[in-house]
This record gives structure tokens, C-alpha cells and sequence, in this order.
């Protein structure tokens, strides 16, 4: 059997980074099963955000309300370890600080990073979780290559299927896909730890998800349980596309709509789905069909994070 982390590790097209600009790397511990994963636009790019998730962590997501002054942030971190691993942004902070990187305050140059966490605790080791020094390694991995997907990064310990707990969950990842449309490219990147099912479209077929069935119909028999609430799905969409905050912002919206195509439930009380948007501003265009696309490139990205994951943490994966 191939190695995922191998297969997936090649230059090939279709990964965020064929947005120009746009840098990812990934830090994780193996054995503890939690990771973090950084989205580098060291030139800044304008950035919007939706969250939609009834139970999120997250940080600098208000900076990013169209309202507000700052336009362009210079990277995203997408990590694991539930609130702990906000902590990872701070190593990025750091690492972009010494490459004189920031917000120019006068005084200094401050780095603006938000960030998204998900929640892996119940998987792997519970007290180990992404920091400051695993945000820092992960900065300094970022490249423009296609990153690695799977068991990698923020998705090293994500989960998906877990309505009826851990005993009938799967293994999840970190996924990338990426297309061209009139000139412009929209890449995604997504951590998928969602508590539902994460179904094919085009056949209605579940590929990853409770193994005892579908969560869907198990709903329609039981009631959630509010121990359950330790999911979430985190990802950024990217463009070349010139945008304002508030176009950003919406396509962040839209971009929620692939992840509700292959989720299902989606964005329930249990997940705290967050999706970041990203535009470096190369050429004009209708902020309509970056949306429209961008929800298509992050339903892709969620159904390869479940098709390239591993077994882990003594859940069954897709690749045996």
C-alpha cells in the first residue's frame, strides 16, 4: 500500500499555493496525534472570515470585520489542540516579526495573524497540543510546493463521525484543492473534524463517517449529546483575485456552501466551522463567481482530506 504522506507529497497542480503568494507549512507530533498548520502571504492579502459554527476558536476574527482598520493580514493558522492551540499563532507572530513582517505601527512592525482551532483532544495525547514553538516550525517549513495532505499539520489528529462518540468515529485530515476560471485561481485549504459525515455529491455516497451508520438517520432516532461538542471544520480559500474586505468576507460566506455540500449535519451546536479568505489582489473579478468556485474548490479539498487519511489514534482511515 502507498504511503499517503509519500503520494501526497509531489509537485502537483491543484493545491492552494498555485495562488501566487501563498506559502503553507505544517508542524505536528506524530505520536501525540495534534499538529498545526500555517497559510503565509508575506506581501499581505486582504482577508475575510465566516464563522458559522455554534462552538468556535478562534483569534483576530473581529480585526477582520470590514468595519475595521486593518486590510491584510500575513498569515492564517489553522491548529489543533482545542483553545490551547491559539498558542500556535504566537509563533508565527515571531517568525514573521524576524523576516520584518507586519503591520506598520511606527514602533514596530506587528505581524497580523488569525487563526482557527479545532478540536483533537480525543485523539492521541490530550496534554500535548500545538504552541508557540510548533507555530514557529511550521512557519519556517512554509513554501509555495503543493503541501502535504492527510494525517499532517492541523489535521493530524482530526476525526470525523462523531455523533455517537469516539468508539464509532473515523479518521479525517487536511485536504488542498485548487482550479482556474477566467484568468484567476481559487485555492482551498481545510482541517476537517467535522461531527457528521462527510458524503461524495455526485454519488450521495458517505465516504467518511459514524460507523454504525448514517448521523443523519441515527438523528432522526436519538438525540445529540452535548458531550459530543469537540469537532470543527477550519480552512482558508485563496485567490488571485483583487478584492475588498467586505468582497473577501463574502466569499468566505460562500465558500461555506462546499462545506455544507459534503458535511452533513453541517455547521450544527457541536462544530465550530470557520472558513478564512484570502485575495492578493492580481486581477479584477466578480466577486459572484470567485464565491461561486470558491465553494467548489473547499468541497473538494473536504473529500480529499477523508480519501488521503491514514489510520490513527485506533481510528480506521480510508488509506488502510
Amino acid at each position: 500500500m502507498i504511503d499517503p504522506n509519500e503520494l501526497v507529497s509531489v509537485k502537483r497542480a491543484n493545491a492552494i499555493t498555485e495562488v501566487r503568494g501563498i506559502e503553507v507549512g505544517h508542524a505536528h507530533d506524530e505520536k501525540a496525534l495534534t499538529g498545526c498548520t500555517v497559510i503565509l502571504c508575506r506581501k499581505g492579502a486582504v482577508a475575510g472570515v465566516d464563522v458559522r459554527g455554534g462552538a468556535p476558536g478562534t483569534r483576530e476574527t473581529d480585526l477582520l470585520n470590514p468595519v475595521n482598520v486593518v486590510e491584510k493580514v500575513h498569515g492564517i493558522v489553522l491548529a489543533g489542540g482545542s483553545a490551547f492551540g491559539l498558542d500556535a499563532a504566537t509563533g508565527v507572530m515571531h517568525y514573521l516579526e524576524e523576516q520584518k513582517i507586519g503591520f506598520e505601527t511606527g514602533p514596530a512592525k506587528v505581524p497580523i495573524v488569525p487563526a482557527a482551532i479545532l478540536y483533537d483532544l480525543s485523539v492521541g495525547r490530550a496534554d500535548v497540543r500545538p504552541d508557540s514553538a510548533m507555530g514557529y516550525r511550521a512557519a519556517v517549513s512554509a513554501s509555495l510546493a503543493a503541501p502535504a495532505e492527510g494525517n499532517v499539520g492541523a489535521g493530524t489528529g482530526a476525526s470525523v463521525g462523531k455523533m455517537r462518540g469516539m468508539k464509532y468515529a473515523m479518521k479525517s485530515g487536511i485536504g488542498t484543492w485548487s482550479l482556474k476560471v477566467h484568468g484567476i485561481v481559487i485555492g482551498a485549504l481545510v482541517a476537517v473534524n467535522a461531527i457528521g459525515d462527510v458524503v461524495d455529491p455526485k454519488t450521495g455516497e458517505v465516504l467518511a463517517g459514524m460507523r454504525s451508520g448514517s448521523t443523519l438517520k441515527w438523528m432522526q432516532k436519538h438525540r445529540p449529546r452535548p458531550a459530543v461538542a469537540a469537532n470543527t471544520v477550519i480552512g482558508v480559500v485563496a485567490t488571485n483575485a483583487r478584492l475588498t474586505k467586505a468582497q473577501a468576507t463574502k466569499v468566505a460566506q460562500m465558500a461555506q456552501d462546499g462545506l455544507a455540500r459534503v458535511i452533513r449535519p453541517a455547521h450544527t451546536m457541536f462544530d465550530g466551522d470557520t472558513v478564512f479568505a484570502l485575495a492578493t489582489g492580481e486581477k479584477q473579478m466578480d466577486v459572484s463567481l470567485v464565491g461561486a468556485f470558491a465553494a467548489e474548490v473547499l468541497a473538494e479539498a473536504i473529500l480529499r482530506a477523508v480519501r488521503i487519511a491514514a489510520p490513527a489514534g485506533g481510528l480506521p482511515g480510508l488509506y488502510k
